[in-house]
Formats: C-alpha cells, sequence, structure tokens
C-alpha cells in the first residue's frame, strides 16, 4: 500500500504551503522495474472539524472532503502553516478541537511541519527537547513561547527522525523532497523536482536567507564557476580555481558565493560529491572505490567518512536500501 500522508487544513491555512504535500508527495511514483509508475504516497487533506470550508489567508476557501478521522490512517502528517492558530500561537496552547484531532494520529507516525506548522507540532509536546526550525520572522517568538525547544533559526529545515520542521514557503518543498529522497532515494526525487521545476537538493543545514540582499544585476555571478565544478567533480579543485572562473579574487568570489547560495564554496562542492555518490550507488554497479573517485572523494575512506556524516549510513548499507527500492517499490 502507498505510504498515506494526511495534511492537516486549519483555519488561516496559506494556499501556497498546503498544496505543497499534494504536488510533491502526489506526484511521486516508482522508477524500478519491479513498479515503474505506481503511486508511492496516498495524500489526503483533512480538517479538526467535519468535511466543509476552511479558510484561508487569501480570499477563498476550500472544500475539504475529510474529516480529524483521516489523521488515524496517516503513515506521515503535515501541518502547513495558518495565520489562525489563536492560543496555539500566543500561549503555546492547543484549542480543544485541535487537541482532540490530533490525539487520534497513532504512535510511531511520523510528524512534520512548514513554516509556522511547527507551533502546533510543539504546542502538541511533539518537539520538547528536541531540535527544530520555523520561519525566521517567527523564531524568536516561538523560542520564548515554548522554551523547551532547541529552536535554530537559520536552516532550512531540520529532520530529527521521525519529526520534521522546515523555516517558510519554499523551505517546504525542501523538505518534502527530502522526505522522499529520505523514502526512495535520489532518482525518485531528482524526478519530481525536475516535474516541478525546482532545485533537487538544498541541504537542510543550508542558511535561511535572512537580510541576505541579491547581488546588484551589473555585478558578475558564481553561476559559470558552479557548472565548471560540476562538469568536473572527479578532480581536485581548489577555490582559486573556481574563482578564476569568474575573473574574481578568492575574497570576492567567496563572498558573492555565500551570498548567492547560502553556503561556502567548500561546502557546496562537498555536498555536490555527496549527491554525485548517491546517484552513483543506487544507478550503477561500480564498487565502493569507483564511486568514490567518480565523485571526487578520491578513496573509498573519504567517502564513507562523508556519506556517514552527511546520511548517518556507509556507502554499501546506503546502495543496499536504494537500490533494492528501485526495483521493488517499498
Amino acid at each position: 500500500m502507498p505510504h498515506r500522508v494526511v495534511v492537516l487544513a486549519l483555519d488561516g491555512a496559506l494556499p501556497f504551503e498546503l498544496g505543497i504535500p499534494q504536488r510533491i508527495f502526489g506526484r511521486s511514483l516508482g522508477t524500478g522495474s519491479g513498479g515503474r509508475g505506481r503511486k508511492l504516497y496516498d495524500v489526503v487533506t483533512c480538517s479538526i472539524r467535519p468535511p466543509g470550508p476552511v479558510r484561508t489567508d487569501a480570499d477563498f476557501s476550500v472544500l475539504v472532503e475529510h474529516g480529524p478521522e483521516a489523521l488515524a490512517t496517516a503513515d506521515t502528517v503535515v501541518v502547513p502553516a495558518s495565520y489562525e492558530l489563536g492560543p496555539v500561537f500566543e500561549e503555546g496552547r492547543l484549542t480543544e478541537e485541535l487537541a482532540a484531532a490530533l490525539a487520534l494520529v497513532r504512535p510511531g507516525t511520523r510528524m512534520v511541519s512548514i513554516c509556522t506548522g511547527s507551533y502546533v507540532l510543539a504546542a502538541a509536546g511533539y518537539l520538547d527537547g528536541r531540535p527544530a526550525t520555523t520561519h525566521w520572522s517567527s523564531a524568536d517568538h516561538f523560542q520564548r513561547i515554548f522554551p523547551q525547544v532547541r529552536v535554530d533559526p537559520d536552516v532550512l529545515f531540520i529532520d530529527d527522525g521521525d519529526v520534521l520542521t522546515s523555516a517558510g514557503v519554499a523551505a517546504g518543498i525542501d523538505l518534502c523532497l527530502h522526505l522522499v529522497r529520505r523514502d526512495h532515494g535520489a532518482a525518485v526525487a531528482n524526478e519530481i523536482a525536475r516535474r516541478t521545476v525546482v532545485p533537487p537538493h538544498r541541504d537542510g543545514g543550508q542558511a535561511q536567507y535572512i537580510h541576505r540582499p541579491l547581488p546588484e544585476p551589473q555585478f558578475a555571478t558564481t553561476t559559470a564557476a558552479r557548472a565548471w565544478a560540476l562538469a568536473r567533480l572527479e578532480r581536485p579543485i581548489l577555490l582559486r580555481d573556481m574563482a578564476e572562473q569568474e575573473a574574481m579574487s578568492v575574497r570576492t568570489f567567496t563572498r558573492r558565493f555565500r551570498e548567492e547560495v547560502g553556503i561556502s564554496p567548500g561546502q557546496w562542492l562537498t555536498q555536490q560529491r555527496v549527491e554525485r555518490a548517491r546517484q552513483l550507488l543506487e544507478s550503477t554497479d561500480l564498487s565502493i572505490d569507483q564511486v568514490a573517485r567518480a565523485a571526487g572523494f578520491g578513496t573509498a575512506t573519504s567517502l564513507r567518512q562523508h556519506l556517514q556524516t552527511a546520511l548517518g549510513v556507509p556507502p554499501s548499507a546506503y546502495r543496499r536500501t536504494f537500490r533494492t527500492s528501485a526495483d521493488t517499490v517499498r
């Protein structure tokens, strides 16, 4: 059976965030010979009341066809942002209606928030003693209301196993793609990203774009340097080599790169090499040593260290998991 994702639509919902889970999970299809084209997720939207209209922050309501009982069927619950959280936002307290709905969620269900949906998870106790994020503009208030939560306001999303939180708007797309990647591997997630016309992967630790002005139009960007590096990831790449592609000094290039990408060139290169290694582990029969060289890590030891840091698993375990799921949809 497809993994069931239940999206909780609350009054004051932001239509964009409300539609993200359906757009990402609802379009996820198997790629392997045993399940090509098969739906990987079953996505339904529910209210905390019987089926009916739910107000949004726009000039229209949405007609939700499922009541709170749908939460009892969820493998994953997603709580998008809402501008009408009332005592949840003001006091960190669930309303009786919302508490009764969340009480239907089965133990062990994966809980996910988009933007200020994190307030709901925190008020329900899911984030006690755990790391979490939310939209940067609400981070200070969120920490005051929920001092028991370890708030990180500077990241796109946080994966804490069975509880995941994201920053605002587009970070919700990043988090949902991350979950598809975690569940079914890079090939499935990359295909969804292509269909959605978004980047296939932005690491959760990447900074939110807070008070980070865009480069002036007349200035050169670092796009050419990134394309140049991606074409030769298997070779040694020095910072000065990348800077030379844009005819910039190393100092100027490093500053411009961080302004545009949100992380340092070195961090970005490591992310791209990890991504290349993942793709090769999933889609080829290359040995671990060959994958390490092709991804630019040089040795199997270096690949193991980086993959363990990024994903928490060694290359052989990653390959077993996702080569299997590519052939027989989980």
